[in-house]
């Protein structure tokens, strides 16, 4: 597609591996500069040299839901690239595993935090900073396990459903100069996700119909897609990514 983030700068959350760091590598070799968040300096330090180095990648560690790192990471991607035009809400925690009836709360209001109200705290922060006066795009990174019950990660599912509706709701809201979307993935080959496929890919993959798990580039297109202008009409949607998973009636 070119350059077309070109003059652009984007903030990715959660973005020292996985489908974060796709994401930012997409967005720079579409010609943005990218500012990324992590927790460990080191991995982060990393993710820039592979992304091209200073000139084109800002690294900010920090905890996704404290509100000093968002207004401090907002503040260094203009005062280093000028401007923050898009937004890529990837962070996600997933602590817990089992029935959501026996989940500790201390753990479910942790998981709140970091999978939806983070999000929109980035939200507040970059609308804030630059695009209540500027316009702009956001993506939220959700779930496929947000769209239908998922045994074992149902409250992680259920933080991602929350975040479904919080896209349908500043997508209004933010109209008509900032755009919010959201994209699902079901399980992707991630450090994150190993525990649903590690040792069993070939018999988790057997129940998608396009027979294989998703890679991260597989979100990254979509999110860059969906941050661009060939997406100037759409908002407030969810894009499901899930080699047509959903389709089958089996969630994993």
């Amino acid at each position: 597609m070119g350059k077309r983030f070109e003059g652009q700068t984007a903030i990715v959350t959660g973005a020292s591996r996985g489908i974060g760091l796709a994401i930012a590598e997409r967005l720079v070799a579409d010609g943005a500069r990218v500012v990324i968040t992590a927790r460990k300096q080191e991995a982060l330090d990393e993710a820039v040299a592979h992304l091209g180095g200073p000139k084109v990648a800002l690294a900010v560690a920090g905890r996704a839901d404290d509100g000093d790192h968002q207004a401090e990471t907002v503040q260094r991607a203009i005062d280093t690239f000028g401007s923050v035009d898009l937004l890529v809400n990837n962070t996600g925690i997933n602590p817990a595993y089992g029935p959501v009836v026996e989940l500790d709360l201390d753990v479910a209001r942790k998981t709140v935090e970091v999978n939806c109200i983070a999000a929109l705290a980035w939200t507040q922060q970059v609308h804030r900073g630059w695009m209540r006066e500027h316009g702009g795009a956001v993506v939220n990174v959700s779930s496929l396990a947000g769209v239908r019950p998922s045994p074992g990660i149902g409250f992680y599912g259920a933080t991602k459903a929350m975040l479904i509706s919080l896209t349908e709701l500043l997508a209004v809201e933010l109209a008509p100069d900032i755009r919010v979307n959201a994209v699902a993935p079901a399980v992707v080959k991630t450090r994150f996700a190993s525990a649903l496929y590690e040792g069993r890919e070939d018999a988790v993959a057997a129940g998608y119909p396009l027979q294989r798990l998703g890679e991260p580039d597989d979100i990254s297109s979509a999110v860059a897609f969906l941050l661009s202008r060939e997406a100037s009409w759409i908002t407030g949607q969810l894009v499901v990514i899930d080699g047509g998973l959903s389709l089958t009636g089996v969630v994993e």
